[in-house]
């Protein structure tokens, strides 16, 4: 006795694969990213006093903005 077989009612599209990802999972790395920067970019903590004061400054700038 055979097994009934399953048909595919429509052909399998031959177009590549369409991925949509959702907007929180390309948000993630970008939240993650922002707050490693302002914690790294907290001029307080700094324990060296050789840096570039330019980056400083851009940090503090970066840190102002996210804060509000």
């Amino acid at each position: 006795m055979s097994a009934p077989t399953y048909t595919r009612p429509h052909p399998a599209a031959t177009r590549g694969v369409e991925v949509r990802l959702p907007w929180w999972l390309l948000a993630l790395p970008v939240l993650a990213f922002v707050a490693l920067l302002v914690l790294i970019g907290d001029p307080s903590d700094a324990h060296a006093a050789t840096g570039d004061p330019g980056i400083a400054q851009l940090l503090h700038r970066a840190q102002q903005l996210i804060s509000g």
